[in-house]
């Protein structure tokens, strides 16, 4: 097959195997994440995805930081909703995690478009993380939830919060591994 004509022609096998690697690291550690978070936000009566989305969606920002190629965050999102559907792990959301874990993936892919020379700074991590647990929590409302506009405004600040916090943890762990000079 003709590289240029390929899906994935712009990767290379290096970048496939880290976009896997981090694709299961995100599911792998949901399960981890959610329940915690869920012991501190569930007697406050706050929706816990939304604050815990911000850990499991740095994973999405680490690998558009690492890989620097267009269309990582999609890559991964694609492979992660595989991922659940396959296993059958996390959540009940059936084929539609599909839309909910490859939007979120899109959405940071756009954030990070904005850079073209791809000398990413602490705020596209931060804006990248934000902007993909905002989605992540209007999909799942807009699914499932259906929650009143002022309960919305909330969660969506919490996703905001624990997004940035999300964004910042990935651009540390981006520059501790660049810094091993770790690509092949």
């Amino acid at each position: 097959m003709n590289r240029e004509k390929s899906l994935l022609g712009n990767y290379t096998v290096f970048d496939l195997v880290i976009i896997a690697i981090i694709s299961s690291l995100g599911i792998a550690t949901k399960p981890i994440i959610v329940p915690l978070v869920h012991i501190l936000t569930g007697p406050l009566f706050i929706p816990g995805g939304a604050i815990a989305g911000g850990f499991y969606m740095l994973w999405i920002v680490l690998g558009i930081g690492y890989i620097k190629k267009i269309g990582t965050g999609t890559l991964i999102g694609v492979v992660q909703s595989i991922l659940v559907i396959a296993s059958g792990a996390m959540g009940t959301h059936g084929i539609m995690s599909i839309i909910s874990y490859t939007c979120p993936g899109i959405v940071a892919d756009l954030v990070f478009l904005v850079c073209r020379d791809k000398k990413y700074t602490v705020m596209h991590y931060i804006f990248g993380c934000m902007a993909a647990n905002i989605t992540g929590t209007a999909i799942s409302n807009l699914l499932f939830f259906r929650l009143p506009s002022t309960v919305l405004l909330l969660l969506f600040s919490s996703a905001a919060l624990s997004g940035a916090i999300g964004g910042l943890i990935a651009s540390n762990i981006v520059k501790s591994l660049e810094s091993m000079k770790l690509n092949i």
